[in-house]
Formats: C-alpha cells, structure tokens, sequence
C-alpha cells in the first residue's frame, strides 16, 4: 500500500506542476487553489520536490504570516533533504534574514555551499561573487571565488534535476 501511495503522490505532483505551468486559464483562481491544494497535498505526504515548490510559494505570495512561516519550514525540509533549489532559497533566506530567520551569513553559506556542490548554478555564482568582494563575511579569495565560478560552469547543467542526496559543502575557512 506504501508504494502505491507514493506513485499517486508523483502523480499528483506532476498534475499540479503541469497546471502551474499551463497557459490557459493563468488568472483563474480555481486552477490557482487547485494547484495549491495539490502541492499541499504531496508535500505533507513528504514528496521532496513538492515541499521544495510549496515552501517557495507560500513564502513569496503567501498572505498571512503563517503561510510564509509554513512555506519557510518546508523548504528547510526539503533543503536538509537535499534539495538543490530548497538550499539556495534557505541561503538566500538567511543572507537576506525574515521574520522566522535572522540575518545570518554564516548559514547563508553553509546552504549556498550545499547547493553549489549538488549543482545548483545560482549558488556557485553567489558564492564566486562572495569570495571576489568580501561579501558574507567571506574573505576577499582569487582562487575560492575561482573554484566556485568552474563549479557553476561544470554543473550548470544539473541544476535541471534536483539532487538525490544531500551535497558535501566543502570547508570554507
């Protein structure tokens, strides 16, 4: 029965995908609630992409301070899960800091680091522009920012798939 509840969970998730990113009826607002009640669904069900796409919703559109607390713990759960683009997001969230994070560079990198080393192309470049001006209480680093920005070109193209497992950030100090 397990399996079979994963396979609709999938099922789901793609069903709910392919309605986010369908043309026709962009400003309804049943395809809307629809769509969010899918990846509700698949996320409380522990589908790691689905917690990744409905943290990133409810944070950047939810309206009330609990959707956005809510969408901010579920990319954390799909960030220690593994989750390339759930890690640059908790990076971002902690360069940036709100309402449920402080402000906390050190973090930001640790997340950035993980994402960058599962492939994420947009966490490669923060780090390399990091290391190149000083930035999130980084040193200023050639050969660092260097490392980073031949990762970012290596990996481009696995930021199209998440990573299965969690990234090994390498020591930043």
């Amino acid at each position: 029965m397990l399996r079979s509840a994963q396979v609709f969970t999938q099922l789901e998730y793609r069903l709910a995908s392919h309605l986010m990113q369908a043309p026709w009826l962009e400003s309804s607002v049943q395809k809307r609630r629809l769509t969010m009640h899918l990846f509700r669904r698949c996320a409380n069900a522990g589908h790691v992409d689905a917690l990744s796409t409905y943290g990133v919703m409810l944070f950047r559109r939810g309206h009330t301070a609990r959707d956005k607390a809510r969408g901010v713990r579920c990319m954390v759960q799909a960030a220690e899960a593994g989750h390339p683009e759930a890690q640059y997001q908790v990076g971002h969230i902690y360069e940036h800091g709100c309402t449920q994070f402080a402000r906390r560079e050190d973090r930001a990198v640790t997340w950035y680091a993980r994402a960058a080393e599962a492939g994420h192309a947009g966490a490669a470049q923060r780090l390399s522009r990091a290391f190149d001006q000083g930035e999130l209480g980084l040193p200023v680093d050639p050969e660092r920012s260097r490392h980073w920005r031949l990762s970012d070109s290596e990996k481009a193209p696995a930021t199209r798939q998440p990573a299965s497992s969690p990234g090994r950030a390498p020591a930043l100090q």
